[in-house]
């Protein structure tokens, strides 16, 4: 069990200025976010088509936060579906029926477990939007094939250290394909 820290529920950043670079395998990928880390880069990203395994620890990502946030949000449903139906039972409709206590909790399990469930997915699907911000369609798409099947370095403008000459260098020196300056979209 970890304990969460603020660092795990980082809010997703829009790409609009730095340099991005394209490589073909899931291996380049895994070496050249390695290298970003060592070089201390902070805020570079990895678009990839699929998950590939290993690649935040590569990057020295943080653990995800939203297990938390499932786990609490268990506990909250869990909570509303013993006091709703207790409330139901003991308080607003009491029926004795053949001497049974009011309070018979094992009754109350399926509804209990349903309410769990729906409100660890329902909040666990909320909070994973708005860390990721979406819905938004004006998303900037970087190049076309990094939704199939290449994969791409982003190191932002932002980063510690940025100089962008030297950052075009050391992708290439990393074994890019393409490597491309992005500028936000009013200063083309």
């Amino acid at each position: 069990m970890y304990l969460p820290k603020l660092e795990q529920f980082h809010k997703y950043k829009e790409m609009d200025e730095g340099v991005l670079g394209i490589f073909e395998t899931p291996e380049a990928i895994m070496h050249a976010a390695e290298k970003a880390k060592e070089k201390d880069y902070q805020g570079f990203d990895c678009i990839l088509p699929y998950p590939v395994h290993g690649i935040d620890e590569a990057m020295g990502t943080p653990r995800s936060g939203l297990p938390w946030i499932t786990f609490f949000a268990g506990i909250f449903g869990c909570a509303i579906g013993i006091s709703f139906q207790y409330l139901t039972h003991a308080y607003d409709w009491p029926l004795n029926i053949s001497g049974k206590s009011l309070n018979a909790w094992f009754a109350y399990v399926p509804i209990i477990f349903e309410l769990t469930v729906f409100s660890a997915g329902i909040y666990t699907v909320a909070a994973l939007c708005f860390l990721s911000g979406i819905p938004k369609a004006t998303r900037r798409i970087l190049h076309p094939d990094l939704t199939s099947h290449r994969f791409g370095l982003w190191i932002p403008k932002s980063a510690k250290g940025y100089n962008e000459s030297e950052v075009v260098s050391f992708v290439k020196g990393l074994g890019g394909s393409e490597v491309t300056v992005v500028k936000p979209e009013n200063q083309k």
